[in-house]
């Protein structure tokens, strides 16, 4: 398990770098799977990952597992990768806005 300050540390940048709420999170990943006659059940919606982030962000700190610290780690390094200055989103770029959404973070929302 991480010591207390590498926990902080990773707990601020997952919470920095994922700006949708659960509930916008949950939204997006049902949206995001549905298709013109079906939705998934709330529980099965989008991808493992973005299942996972949910999971996190109605988690407490004192209730994480490693399995969780694995994927705010992966979380923050994606997000970061694909956010940095010179890959500044812009509206057009829907692929890349969607995958991001996916992990919990909306690179339009200010």
């Amino acid at each position: 398990m991480a010591d207390a300050l590498e926990l902080d540390a990773l707990w601020e940048d997952f919470h920095r770098v994922v700006n949708m709420t659960s509930a916008e999170l949950s939204a997006w990943l049902r949206v995001s799977d549905a298709d013109e006659r079906t939705e998934p059940l709330p529980d099965q919606a989008g991808s493992p990952a973005g299942r996972h982030v949910l999971a996190i962000l109605q988690k407490r700190r004192t209730d994480l597992t490693e399995d969780d610290l694995g994927v705010m780690r992966a979380v923050v390094d994606t997000v970061s990768d694909e956010t940095d200055v010179a890959n500044e989103p812009v509206a057009e770029d829907t692929d890349r806005r969607h995958r991001l959404m996916s992990l919990g973070h909306d690179p339009l929302k200010g």
